[in-house]
């Protein structure tokens, strides 16, 4: 089964509307965390021009990514600089830790 890692970097007042669209997509798993940094847009306000987003990482089929990386960027866009950024990668392996084994797609149904 081949994968992709799709991670997406944004606003954290829009990760609710994010998170809700994902779950009507059936996507079986995400991961977020709170980040850091400066890109397109700077915190003028703080020495260090940081500012706080949501960092999303999502592993799915390869032919689920494109979808994915749309949804997002549909609900996320403001059209303002600090909207964020989405990345898809390929992924060389993915294993399942409590089977120490390769991760098969076991006939599972994803809703795209």
């Amino acid at each position: 089964m081949d994968y992709r890692k799709v991670t997406a970097i944004v606003r954290t007042i829009m990760l609710e509307f994010i998170e809700r669209e994902l779950m009507s997509m059936n996507i079986s798993g995400i991961s977020i965390t709170q980040v850091s940094g400066y890109g397109e847009y700077h915190n003028f306000y703080k020495p260090d021009m940081m500012c706080t987003h949501a960092r999303i990482e999502i592993f799915c089929r390869a032919d689920q990514a494109e979808n994915i990386a749309q949804s997002i960027m549909n609900v996320a866009h403001l059209g303002q600089p600090g909207d964020g950024i989405v990345a898809i990668l390929p992924v060389e392996q993915l294993y399942r830790i409590r089977t120490k084994e390769p991760e098969k797609d076991h006939g599972r149904k994803h809703h795209e």
